[in-house]
């Protein structure tokens, strides 16, 4: 195999395939990383103590390399939090529901607009902020409610997710599974992102419109549902709602500027994305709630904690698994690899290259098979380190193409997983829209179906 395949090679296989199967059973996979970690550790020091140990020495190095995409996510929703409570986001969006004067236009703006929100604020978060102010004016032009909800979730949940070029949480989990650089896997994933994107959502646009002629989906009447998180109050005057409307998206333009311009990536740019919706939260807590700032600034903080920890608490245990095949294990368990190995995972690629003859084109069906299957839990993030890993250990076998092979896994993965076709991780856009979240995933099935499929080819000319 040209490297010595020992006894914890075996079992990270074994683990991988447990894991895969779980994931497409629906079934939650901590507990078989867990105990992937802990045999792996058992088998490499012999101690049970050591091995004990280990377990929560992978959680704080997961924890350790995840931190700051951790805490950017959790900052920004936070952020949210307060534009909504101050309703500036319904000043922020509502020059644009004057153009929706049909059902075409509705879909493709809706659309656009998710799609910009959410590469800042992550697509829940936008979701809350564009679906209050945008589905009444879409009904009123004519397009049904699934059909708004629909256009939120494939460009919000599916381009900004799978693409995260702003926050880029997702190219730094996948990239550090592949051990590449943030920005390789980026700039690979951005012909791939455009061509799922325009096949997907045009595709979908098309099916919605044929059976809106055919009579079969009929147009929506607005019911308003009461949403705690996305009524707003009146803490600010109009005069100052409008500054702050005007003033925000500047502010982050500037950011996306000083990113080209200082080319900022990864972690910085993450950073600056960070530190930037921190000090909007501060100044917009003072103004708002003047005397009680101070604790309202906290109290949005927790509140955006509490989301950043509920989302990537699940991702925690699998990410310290996947981070053991590669540079994770020897900071976290010591040196107990055999002196010729190059990693877990690199073993696993030179061994499978000198046994099974592979092709690009069997690579990159392979990755979106697999991160398909990643996403079956509904969380799209808690297997992108699998994808990853794996894009590196054909990308090893094949002789090149990881950092296309990682973008596209990445892409597989969360547009299955991240809320668009897994009916329970598409509650946020379908409880906004007051639809049924498993019609609205049987309505993606086909769109995304075809756009996998079309992106899969591309990636293999690419190569």
């Amino acid at each position: 195999m040209g490297v010595e395949w020992t006894a914890l090679h075996w079992i990270y296989v074994i683990f991988i395939a447990l894991i895969i199967g779980f994931m497409v059973k629906r079934r939650d996979t901590t507990l078989i990383c867990i105990l992937g970690i802990f045999s792996l550790a058992l088998i490499a020091t012999g101690s049970l103590s050591a091995s004990v140990s280990g377990i929560f020495n992978s959680f704080i190095f997961a924890i350790t390399e995840l931190m700051s995409t951790i805490l950017v996510i959790s900052i920004i929703v936070a952020m949210s939090q307060v534009l909504t409570k101050t309703g500036i986001n319904d000043v922020m969006i509502s020059p644009f529901t004057r153009f929706i004067t049909s059902p075409a236009l509705a879909y493709w703006i809706i659309g656009i607009l998710m799609m910009g929100i959410s590469w800042f604020f992550w697509p829940s978060p936008a979701v809350a902020l564009l679906g209050a102010v945008l589905l009444p004016a879409a009904i009123r032009a004519g397009l049904p409610s699934l059909g708004v909800a629909m256009a939120m979730n494939l460009f919000g949940h599916g381009i900004a997710l799978s693409s995260d070029f702003i926050i880029q949480a997702a190219p730094k989990l996948t990239a550090d599974a592949a051990s590449l650089p943030v920005g390789e896997v980026i700039s690979a994933s951005i012909p791939l992102v455009i061509t799922m994107g325009l096949v997907t959502t045009i595709t979908a646009y098309f099916f919605l419109r044929r059976d809106m002629m055919r009579g079969s989906l009929p147009v929506s009447t607005y019911i308003h549902v009461e949403n705690e998180n996305i009524r707003s109050e009146h803490f600010l005057s109009a005069s100052q709602k409008k500054f702050f409307s005007i003033f925000i998206p500047i502010v982050f333009i500037l950011d996306v500027v000083a990113m080209s311009v200082l080319k900022l990536q990864g972690g910085d740019a993450t950073a600056l994305v960070g530190g930037t919706a921190v000090f909007i939260l501060i100044i917009l807590s003072l103004f708002a709630h003047k005397q009680q700032g101070l604790e309202k600034i906290t109290a949005y903080l927790i509140q955006g904690f509490q989301f950043g920890f509920k989302v990537f608490g699940p991702v925690i245990p699998i990410a310290a698994f996947f981070y053991l095949g590669d540079s994770g294990f020897q900071k976290i368990l010591g040196d107990h690899l055999p002196a010729t190995s190059h990693g877990i995972v690199n073993d696993l690629g030179i061994g499978l290259a000198a046994l099974v003859p592979l092709s690009k084109e069997v690579a990159a069906v392979t990755l979106t098979i697999t991160g398909a299957i990643t996403g079956l839990d509904g969380s799209g993030f808690s297997g992108i380190s699998l994808a990853g890993s794996v894009a590196n250990l054909f990308a090893t076998a094949i002789g090149g193409g990881a950092a296309t092979l990682t973008a596209l896994g990445q892409i597989s993965a969360i547009w299955v997983g991240g809320g668009t076709l897994i009916p329970w991780a598409l509650i946020p856009a379908a409880a906004i829209c007051n639809v049924d979240p498993f019609e609205l995933a049987r309505r993606n099935l086909l769109p995304v179906t075809i756009g996998l499929v079309v992106t899969t080819i591309v990636a293999m000319f690419l190569m």
